[in-house]
């Protein structure tokens, strides 16, 4: 999975269709997204969109959980369908994508 750093993708002047930035995070589109939380959660499906705020969208989730405080303890997951990621609880952004797209996406972490 390639990491994305996508406060640097919604900060700055995003103009219009043809900025930039709007460029990379279409690259994005219906790629398979990782997203942690805060308070230790991950969100696993379907990037749909980001907003200028940083919140994420992600389509098709599922919730994984610890069900206990220690780290060998198994994941709890439910599904969750379309979902809103604040960006004040996010922690870490993973996209899933061969070694091939993780070359061509290294330019999203500039």
């Amino acid at each position: 999975m390639q990491d994305v750093h996508s406060d640097s993708l919604v900060s700055g002047n995003s103009g219009g269709d043809g900025s930039p930035l709007v460029a990379r995070l279409r690259k994005l589109l219906f790629r398979r997204m990782l997203v942690g939380v805060s308070d230790g959660r991950f969100f696993l499906g379907v990037f749909h969109c980001i907003d200028k705020q940083g919140n994420i969208i992600l389509q098709d989730a599922v919730e994984y959980r610890s069900v206990r405080q220690s780290s060998s303890s198994p994941m709890e997951q439910r599904c969750l369908g379309l979902i809103l990621i604040p960006a004040r609880c996010r922690s870490s952004c993973h996209v899933e994508c061969s070694i091939d797209e993780q070359m061509s996406l290294l330019s999203l972490n500039k």
